[in-house]
């Protein structure tokens, strides 16, 4: 019995030890893609896949947990650099797109803001303690070194609780319309603002220092993902614009920037297609399970999502098959990155089984 125990402490050490701060990122996929779903009028796949994505978040929740306790020094590490610490973000914007999930999927609008608030206090703690911690450091990278695709979690942490903000509007009491409204339009505004800071250094990367095909990590997609999000924000402000004076005063406004984040967004797929048969068509550079790849399929569903919604909401119907050709996508591309983590786990238990039976023949 004991061995057994230690075998589990052993197993929980060696997945929550080096656990990358990016791992939320299959919540996120996973619920996007299960929205996506609902939308295009597919419940039985968009309840199974919520299910299995409460799953998701309890596990990462456990193992991120145990990291704390255990592995707190790394973790602080971790918080502090460049490549690693935005990736923390990730579990912002997976806690608001599950609670996006319980409230449409499930009509479950007390979790849906509990989730809210947690998502909110994670993002006010996360935005200030890592941005606070990369302006003291007084050893800093180079501008290659430092910024990659991931730092626009950042951006989709905001407009994830803005998103879920919204949706709360458009089911919570209507005593508390104007607070939701305004937050969810003032995060929508600062996401966008967030970007635009956050893609000038992103853009002067790619343009202005040497680029090798090992550089062009996965989260880059999430130049485009941010712009999705941001448009799936601005579509449900226009919806709730109806009920909202407030936001109806200012419906040209949302539109025509709805419009141009979708714009935005859907200007970086070619480019990043194209990047990506560079990488690995001409680069030859072999493709491997990486809980990064996460940070490809969020991009696709979440695009999906926002083009179906704008489309609705802007009686935009052209733009539909769109939404619905980018749904199988993402959800092909979740279905691939699935095995591959599958196998990917496969294979590091059964590693660890047999350095196990190897360090402890007699347990």
């Amino acid at each position: 019995m004991k061995g057994m125990e230690k075998g589990l402490v052993r197993l929980l050490d060696t997945a929550a030890k080096d656990l990358a701060p990016a791992y939320f990122a299959l919540v996120m996929a996973t619920g996007i893609v299960s929205l996506a779903a609902q939308a295009i009028g597919i419940p039985l796949l968009a309840r199974s896949l919520f299910w299995l994505n409460g799953l998701f978040y309890g596990v990462l929740w456990c193992l991120t947990l145990w990291r704390i306790m255990h592995f707190g020094r790394r973790l602080g590490v971790d918080l502090k650099d460049y490549q690693r610490g935005p990736g923390f973000f990730s579990v912002v914007a997976g806690s608001a797109i599950l609670g996006s999930q319980f409230v449409l999927l499930a009509n479950e609008e007390i979790t849906g803001m509990l989730l809210w608030g947690l998502a909110m206090a994670l993002w006010l703690i996360l935005k200030y303690g890592i941005f606070t911690a990369f302006t003291i450091q007084k050893h800093k990278p180079s501008l290659d070194g430092g910024i990659t695709g991931t730092w626009l979690l950042a951006v989709v942490a905001t407009q994830s609780v803005a998103v879920l903000a919204a949706l709360l509007d458009a089911h919570w009491n209507p005593v508390h319309r104007l607070e939701f409204n305004f937050i969810a339009l003032s995060l929508w505004l600062w996401g966008g603002m967030l970007y635009i800071w956050i893609m000038v250094i992103i853009f002067y990367r790619f343009n202005f220092f040497p680029f090798a095909a090992e550089d062009l990590v996965p989260p880059y997609w999430i130049n485009m993902g941010a712009m999705a999000i941001s448009t799936l924000a601005g579509s449900l402000l226009i919806v709730n614009a109806a009920m909202a004076p407030y936001l109806h005063s200012l419906l040209p406004f949302l539109k025509g920037f709805t419009v141009f984040y979708w714009v935005t967004g859907s200007w970086w797929i070619p480019l990043l297609v194209t990047l990506e048969i560079w990488r690995h068509g001409i680069k030859r550079l072999p493709i491997r399970y990486d809980p990064l790849y996460w940070s490809v399929v969020f991009p696709l569903g979440m695009y999906s999502l926002c083009t179906i919604h704008m489309a609705q909401s802007m009686d935009l119907s052209f733009l539909l098959p769109i939404g619905h050709a980018f749904f199988y996508l993402a959800l092909l591309a979740w279905a691939i990155t699935l095995a591959g983590m599958i196998h990917h786990l496969g294979l590091g238990l059964l590693r660890a089984g047999t350095e196990n039976r190897i360090s402890h023949p007699l347990s």
